[in-house]
Order: structure tokens, then sequence, then C-alpha cells
């Protein structure tokens, strides 16, 4: 057993992927030997939230506090540095097998209600292995008898190739833009991205700029899904896709670190339901009545 727990190795033709018990999270994906996501070791501790399942909320909660349905909850602060709760409750849990098959698993995983969210939801992630790609679909359901707050994203980082993130391009058909502040990443309004360094709408290689923002009104291809397309300089690449009418936002993040030798060696796309602070400002937040569902998914490929 892994340092994440069991560990459910899926095929399918010359994809293969590695899913996690410990917050059913993606530790591994291949196309033939070729990464398509920063993996890690199965004697690791996971980096971060390398691949990690954000439920019930991506991103961040500025510092921990909101308010819901007349009542005001203070979350613990899981970023200390910034003085945020980040990324959700479920990502170091272990979630139960539901069904497993060689190209698929589901998992499943029933949040604990504690003070700063007292609410009971179920987390199910079923991973599929097939000619696309990775599908990676998450419902949730509220068991309890009142509303619930609620969001979820993943926190893959995609490798285009080698090198850093500096040598290749981004294709994100993305009109807006959320700035933050410089120093805690709190969200100040939304901007347009023409004429900015954040306008990725044609393919441009990231060179050294710093992204850790989320994007939204999202242009569809043909398909009626978003296409956000990462390439190295050999044009090689991954791809994600996803259904901007469940997952309206996508937070980039070119993983800038302290330490030289692990800094832009992935970037982080991930698609989320709602952006940074959505408990606070309620801006595409999911509100669970009791009983109801919401399913929300991506996928992954190469290109």
């Amino acid at each position: 057993m892994s340092l994440g727990g069991a560990e459910y190795q899926l095929r399918h033709g010359d994809y293969t992927a590695v899913v996690t018990e410990v917050g059913a999270g993606l530790r591994l994906l291949r196309d033939g030997e070729r990464d398509l996501v920063r993996s890690y070791a199965a004697d690791e501790v996971r980096p971060v939230y390398r691949g990690a399942l954000l439920a019930p909320w991506p991103n961040r909660v500025v510092d921990g506090k909101y308010g819901f349905d007349g009542e005001d909850f203070q979350l613990d602060l899981s970023e200390p540095e910034r003085g945020h709760a980040i990324h959700g409750l479920v990502s170091w849990s272990r979630f139960e097998l539901h069904a497993s098959g060689p190209s698929s698993v589901t998992l499943g995983h029933h949040v604990v209600p504690r003070t700063g969210y007292p609410f009971q939801v179920e987390v199910i992630a079923a991973y599929t292995l097939d000619d696309r790609g990775l599908t990676c679909s998450v419902t949730a359901r509220n068991t309890g008898q009142r509303p619930t707050p609620y969001g979820v994203a993943q926190h893959p980082y995609l490798v285009a190739g080698h090198g850093r993130v500096d040598g290749w391009t981004l294709e994100l058909h993305a009109e807006q833009v959320l700035e933050v502040t410089a120093d805690r990443l709190i969200p100040t309004g939304k901007r347009d991205v023409a004429g900015s360094v954040f306008d990725f709408r044609s393919a441009r290689t990231i060179g050294t700029t710093e992204l850790d923002h989320a994007f939204t009104s999202l242009a569809t291809a043909d398909d009626g899904l978003v296409h956000a397309r990462v390439r190295d300089a050999d044009g090689t690449g991954v791809e994600c896709l996803w259904d901007p009418a469940t997952l309206p936002w996508v937070q980039v993040h070119t993983a800038d670190l302290p330490d030289p030798a692990e800094s832009r060696r992935g970037l982080a796309l991930e698609p989320m339901t709602c952006p940074p602070d959505a408990f606070n400002s309620g801006m595409d937040l999911v509100v669970l009545g009791p009983g109801a569902e919401h399913t929300a998914a991506w996928t992954i490929r190469a290109v």
C-alpha cells in the first residue's frame, strides 16, 4: 500500500492512470511513456495539492470566515501563510471503493460535519479511461436536512513536455480574469483579458508570466466544451475539456515555488464550479437543497 492508501491502476490503449484512495486524487496519468500530469512516487507524501480533489469548495475562503443561511462560520486556516481556508475538506480523507474495473474506478466519501462546515455531503468521484482520455466525474449529494454551500475542482499540474512552463504555449479562450491582491491573493474584481498578460485566447508562449488566477467567460468549441491546451515547442502537449455550464471558472497556476529546482515544472489547470472566496461573494456558488445532487466532469487527454 502506498502512502496515499490503496491505489487503483487504470489502463486503456496507450493511456495509464493511478488514482489514490486518499483524497480520490490523481497520482499519475501517462500516454505511453509520456507524462500528461506531474506525478509523484507511491512512497512519497503527496506534494501539496498535486492531483488532489477539491471539495466542498475549491480555492480560498478568505480568512476562513463566511456567512450562510443566517449563520457565521469559521473554518480552520489550512493556508496559514496567507491566513485562508483553502481547497476544501476531502483531499486528505480516505474514500471508500464503490466499483472498479480495468479502466474505471468509483470512490465515495461522506464529509464529516464540523463547526466550520456543519453540513452533510456525500462526494462520489468516478474516473474513466477511454479513447478520449481520462474523465473524472464528481457528484455531490446533500444527505442532510438543510441547504448546503458547495463547490468542486481538481488540482492537476499539466505537463506539455520537457523543461519548464516558460517554453510552453497556453491556449485558453477566456474573456475575463479575476484580479487578486499580490500578497494574500484576495479577489478584487473581474476585468477583461484583452490587452493584458492574461490574454491567452490565441495560443502564445507563457514565458516568465506568473499566474495564479481564475478565468471566466469561457468560449466553447463546436462540441460545446471548453478546450484548454498546453503545448511544448515540438507540438506535443495535453488539453483539458469541460462544460462551462457546470464549471464556469478555471484556475491557472504556473507553480512558482521557492525551490528553483521544483518551480514552474507543471501548469496547474483547474476547472472550477465557482471562483475564489465564493462562500462570501456567492458568485456561482452551488447551493444544494436537502437530497439534491450536483455533477461536474472534466477530461484530460494527450494532444
